[in-house]
């Protein structure tokens, strides 16, 4: 295997989007995504069995795709990779059976790695160094974390997470209230473009002072999602019409709020300047703008890739494979499944001896 410059594909398949990318070292070759989100949208929401059904027949067409846009063969790879968690079950066994087969195949070493580490070296495919220790804010449809990250293959330490609906669920879901289309995260931002942010002051979940002991870096987005549905429920009671833009820009800017405070706080308590920002709702307008004006008010340096790396992707597991294997880490054995609440602490699985 060459160690120096690998070639790596990886598959990703952790919910609704198919994600096949290739990567030699930390150029990035092939960046292929098939989508299977408007199946789940006549449903508001991703629906597990149809995510596994759509991974399962996007896959080989889209690894086909990656593999010519990359301009290689396969039997040139150096690794295969793939997410083993977290994720949703069912759809993250259809990537691992997809990658064993393919490892199998060609006699190429596996890597099994997680989903959330992966969303963190996305950045490498930017082509900047990434500097360490660095704080990390992962924000997408089915998580809300926080992570302290000193090495990117050895040591990543979650400060705190979701304790109910992650950021993306709570768009959707007040996108539904608001009677706006699926997916909630661009429906609600483009609505609350016309809104005045400060129209209604919605709770900003687990930010009192009781909560810092216990909760300082986590993460509650339902009693949010309570307070606007509430609002809205007792506007249409009184016969007054809803200000959908005002309500859209006024939740966006409490989830804005909680977030970019509670990262910020992170770095200033932990003596990082550096702050990185992956995953899908990172599209959202609002929360890019208040990240970048209130770090550099603060003095930290942010890191956002583009979007097309933000979202969930096969590149960043390959990207993720690389880096471990110029690490000098072992390849992982077949001895894996999937794991739908792998912890973050463990960025590879099944690690051969």
């Amino acid at each position: 295997m060459n160690r120096d410059d690998p070639l790596v594909l990886g598959i990703e398949t952790s919910c609704d989007e198919t994600g096949i990318g290739i990567v030699r070292g930390r150029t990035l070759l092939s960046n292929t995504i098939a989508s299977s989100m408007d199946e789940h949208a006549r449903y508001g929401g991703v629906v597990p069995e149809v995510a596994a059904r759509a991974h399962l027949e996007a896959l080989q067409p889209a690894i086909t795709a990656a593999v010519a846009e990359a301009g290689i063969d396969l039997e040139d790879l150096d690794a295969v990779a793939v997410t083993s968690g977290p994720g949703l079950a069912g759809a993250l066994m259809v990537g691992i059976g997809a990658a064993k087969a393919l490892a199998v195949s060609l006699d190429t070493p596996l890597y099994a790695v997680n989903h959330l580490v992966g969303h963190i070296a996305a950045d490498i495919l930017t082509g900047d160094e990434v500097e360490y220790p660095t704080v990390a804010l992962l924000v997408s449809g089915g998580h809300t974390s926080l992570l302290l990250v000193r090495n990117l293959v050895s040591d990543v330490e979650l400060l705190g997470e979701t304790m109910d609906d992650a950021a993306g669920e709570a768009f959707d879901k007040i996108a539904r209230i608001l009677g706006l289309p699926y997916p909630g995260g661009p429906e609600i931002d483009r609505a609350a473009a016309s809104g005045d942010p400060n129209a209604i002051r919605f709770p900003r979940g687990l930010s009192r002072a009781s909560d810092m002991a216990e909760h300082r870096y986590d993460f509650s987005f339902s009693g949010l999602k309570t307070a606007v549905a509430r609002w809205v429920e007792q506007a249409e009671a009184a016969g007054e019409p809803v200000p959908i833009a005002d309500v859209a820009a006024s939740f966006r800017e409490a989830v804005v709020d909680v977030l970019v405070t509670k990262a910020l706080d992170a770095c200033a308590r932990h003596g990082v300047p550096r702050l990185l920002l992956g995953g899908g709702v990172i599209a959202n307008r609002r929360l890019r703008e208040v990240a970048l004006e209130r770090a550099a008010a603060a003095g930290v340096s942010v890191r956002i890739p583009p979007l097309s790396l933000c979202t969930d992707n096969g590149a960043m597991i390959a990207a993720l494979a690389a880096e471990l294997i110029m690490s000098g880490r072992t390849p992982s054995t077949l001895a894996f499944g999937a794991d739908s609440t792998l912890p973050v602490t463990e960025i590879q699985v099944a690690v051969a001896e």
